[in-house]
């Protein structure tokens, strides 16, 4: 494809089509068009098209008062870049971010080294090659938890002194736009020493915004975080994340709904859950969720920190290694909350690894913890394929991992 920068300018379509392997079809009814470089802010609404590649040049902010709209079907790249300078979608707060794609037709995020063509859906790189660009982030006005006292937050990575970036308010209802069926590929670049990006960065966003059927496909760092808000978000795929699944930070109190989250060699905690940072306190829900540990070692299914609170309910966890695979209530604030019912595990069911009981598999602090009966009273040993909690992963059919066979 020609490479051009965007302008006011009609873009001609060209005529034809590319021809590709029959396991990875270039769909017919889309004319390849050309490949539109995209930088800095945008200041008016914008309409992305499938017959396009859209290629992300440092960092692209949805300004405030602005709306992005990518149709079902359009493929967005990166290019390469570390540090503060890596290429990352960002929706500032005001902004919002229109991107339904549908199952025959997801919207796809991946990086310039991906010789994906329009049209297509799978993608050239392997689950290890996280960390090409940096990823998406939503900033919305939805309350969060943090020490200062109107509220507000800087987005971590971000350099000091722009324009945007700032996430947090007031407003629980506060609308961002709508996410169905995005798939966000090899992303996760650090933008500074330990602040990588997610795959999906969710930043005070307020449950006015729709968010669902998401694919996280190799990340070098979580696969979704939440930073306070209020949205709620269904049927979400992570696999390849090199660290943990679904965090929670700064009182987040949505509800995820539906989720499936594959552990590979380089991944952290399926679950990590960190309690608010300021005076405001909020419960999220987390329920049915299947999780694929691996049979790795030293991996937490969950591990709940910092005055951790909320619910995680009909949860299903199987490939859990003897070694170091547990539940962790991390410190004494988490402890006092799981003892007084702020923090609760509903019904779980857990395929116990051999020479192991459930009993063994709640921890405090890395070691065995006395607080069993609590824990026990809601979760059961099961059989592999038994199971009668979890996710319902017949929804994932559409994801790039499913043609990976991941699960």
């Amino acid at each position: 494809m020609k490479k051009i920068l965007f302008s006011a300018l009609t873009i001609a379509l060209l005529g034809g089509v590319t021809s590709c392997s029959d396991d990875n079809p270039v769909d017919p009814e889309v004319p390849q068009g050309e490949e539109i470089v995209k930088t800095g802010i945008l200041q008016a609404n914008e309409t992305w098209t499938a017959n396009n590649i859209y290629v992300l040049d440092g960092r692209v902010v949805v300004n405030d008062g602005v709306t992005l709209t990518i149709e079902p079907g359009t493929i967005i790249k990166a290019e390469d870049g570390q540090g503060s300078n890596a290429s990352t979608l960002i929706v500032d707060r005001g902004g919002k971010l229109i991107a339904n794609g549908t199952a025959e037709k997801p919207i796809i995020f991946t990086s310039v080294n991906d010789d994906i063509k329009v049209g297509q859906k799978e993608s050239t790189l392997n689950i290890e090659d996280a960390g090409q660009w940096g990823g998406v982030i939503v900033l919305g006005n939805a309350p969060i938890s943090v020490a200062a006292a109107d509220g507000i937050d800087y987005i971590e990575g971000l350099p000091g002194g722009l324009s945007y970036g700032e996430y947090g308010g007031n407003n629980p209802t506060d609308n961002s736009g709508s996410l169905k069926y995005v798939s966000i590929r090899f992303s996760g670049v650090a933008l500074e020493q330990d602040a990588e990006i997610q795959g999906l960065t969710l930043g005070g966003v307020g449950s006015g915004t729709t968010i669902e059927n998401i694919e996280i496909f190799s990340n070098k760092d979580d696969g979704i975080e939440w930073f306070g808000g209020t949205v709620n978000v269904k049927n979400v795929v992570i696999y390849g994340q090199e660290d943990d699944g679904l965090d929670i930070d700064q009182a987040y109190s949505g509800t995820i709904d539906n989720a499936l989250v594959i552990q590979t060699a380089n991944s952290g905690s399926a679950f990590e859950i960190d309690g608010p940072e300021g005076n405001a306190t909020g419960s999220f829900t987390i329920k049915n969720v299947t999780v694929n540990m691996g049979n790795f070692e030293g991996k937490f299914v969950a591990d709940f920190r910092d005055g951790a609170m909320g619910r995680l309910e009909n949860i299903y966890v199987y490939n859990v290694n003897a070694t170091g695979s547990t539940v962790n209530i991390n410190d004494e604030l988490s402890v006092g909350n799981f003892n007084g019912d702020k923090l609760t595990l509903g019904k779980w069911e857990i395929v116990v690894p051999t020479g192991k009981t459930l009993e063994n598999l709640l921890t405090f602090k890395g070691e065995t913890t006395p607080m069993l009966a609590k824990f026990t009273s809601n979760a059961t040993s099961v059989t592999a394929g038994q199971q009668t909690v979890g996710a319902n992963t017949s929804v994932f059919d559409w994801t790039f991992a499913k043609t990976k066979s991941a699960f």
